[in-house]
């Protein structure tokens, strides 16, 4: 397994806002979606697989190893990286978007002196983006294109595993179902191992052959997509699959 959580708990003012929630995500490709409505959890435990928030009890394993007792933990800030729903937050708006990649390729050495421009341009083309592109301030691009920039920027250390948090949910259907298809593919050309949250099965059916359905911090169901997308057995998963529409999947251009 790329990353393991077991029985993760998380505690705030004496309330379970995570309750014993486990799950696991092999090599790539692979794909699980965590459901749920707002406040059932779903970006607290993502916190929790990124480092950013300690568990109260429970833990987080990268290849077999508990995170918190990593003396060298960068490996696994590499290895696992974020792609967020903010397009407008998630880039720094006083950097060029080829400065920020940049500045991420210098931080971890990824490449030798003087190859970071060429390698910005294979990742902004692996993304659907242009050279020209890189010139641009966050601002001047559209909500896709600036998606597309973060995802490239994810992808500039080359991770094992990337966390979707609600990666399309602040664009257009059309846009959103492009940028699904892009991720679809990256994940296969790049071996990736996703975890999706979103509250959306719609969207989750587009990358994710499993998921876990969260409710007030617990997982509540869990499965392959076509079964619990069909024959849901808890009323908040039913509630989910009933209020969203279908989506279509369009691939990237």
């Amino acid at each position: 397994m790329v990353l393991e959580a077991r029985e993760l708990t998380v505690v705030y003012d004496g309330t379970a806002v995570v309750d014993r929630v486990s799950l696991t995500l092999p090599e790539g490709p692979y794909g699980l979606g965590l459901i749920g409505e707002s406040g059932s959890g779903k970006t607290t435990v993502a916190r929790c697989l990124l480092g950013l928030v300690t568990p109260t009890s429970g833990t987080v394993c990268f290849r077999g190893a508990d995170i918190r007792g990593m003396r060298r933990p960068h490996p696994y800030r590499r290895a696992v990286q974020i792609v967020v729903q903010d397009t407008e937050g998630a880039l720094d708006p006083r950097m060029r978007v080829g400065r920020a990649i940049g500045e991420v390729l210098r931080a971890h050495r990824m490449v030798p002196r003087g190859a970071e421009k060429s390698r910005v341009t294979e990742l902004l083309a692996d993304v659907g983006l242009a050279a020209e592109h890189a010139a641009r301030f966050p601002h001047q691009l559209s909500g896709g294109q600036r998606q597309r920039a973060a995802i490239a920027r994810a992808l500039a250390v080359r991770p094992r595993f990337l966390v979707l948090d609600e990666p399309t949910s602040a664009l257009d259907t059309t846009v959103q179902a492009r940028i699904l298809g892009l991720l679809r593919r990256l994940r296969t050309e790049h071996r990736l191992s996703c975890l999706l949250i979103s509250h959306d099965l719609a969207v989750v059916e587009q990358l994710c052959p499993h998921v876990l359905v969260l409710h007030r911090g617990r997982v509540v169901e869990e499965g392959a997509l076509t079964d619990v997308l069909h024959r849901p057995q808890h009323p908040a998963t039913r509630t989910l699959r009933d209020v969203v529409p279908r989506l279509a999947p369009v691939s990237p251009p």
